[in-house]
């Protein structure tokens, strides 16, 4: 069936039309999902946001009564806005602390590496975390160069880094 002749079937008889339409992209929308969204998302999030691709799909679709030039592209489309809005929610979520903060949370007169407990913290990380920090915030690595030493992504890195922040503020807390 071709992307005019489900547009037809949708604007004929709109639950038939939704019917095939998952049928043929569900595959094709999966992929974009799991592409945008596998770091940070679980297999029933991801599932969940792909039903939901396909809930805008019809009803974005109902109101210009499915009169659209390219099917696939307007799924494509909103397949990527939806994930990037679930990306964003998922990272607003996330409360990245910097390493700024923390500092600033340990109330030492004597704020040296070694007086203010950081050098414990970072080491009760645990590895691979202690080389990223250390990496990353006293010789000055990227995200990018890091990974690459450590044969890891640059988003689990950068996951593992905001991660590893909210860990240290707990941790020179409970210090105090």
């Amino acid at each position: 069936m071709t992307d005019e002749q489900l547009l037809e079937l949708l604007q004929n008889n709109p639950q038939q039309g939704l019917e095939e339409v998952v049928k043929r992209y569900s595959a094709y929308v999966m992929k974009i999902a799991n592409t945008k969204l596998h770091d940070i998302c679980t297999k029933e999030d991801i599932e969940e946001a792909v039903s939901d691709i396909f809930l805008i799909v019809f009803r974005n679709g109902q109101k210009c009564n499915f009169n659209i030039h390219s099917l696939r592209a307007y799924i494509s489309v909103i397949a990527a806005r939806h994930c990037i809005n679930i990306f964003n929610k998922h990272i607003r979520k996330s409360k990245i602390i910097s390493l700024d903060e923390i500092a600033d949370t340990v109330s030492c007169e004597d704020k040296t590496f070694e007086n203010n407990g950081l050098a414990e913290a970072l080491h009760s990380l645990g590895e691979p975390d202690e080389f990223i920090f250390i990496r990353k915030y006293f010789f000055g690595q990227t995200s990018r160069e890091i990974a690459k030493e450590l044969n890891m992504k640059v988003n689990t890195i950068d996951k593992r880094v905001s991660r590893g922040l909210i860990k240290l503020r707990k941790l020179l807390e409970e210090e105090m």
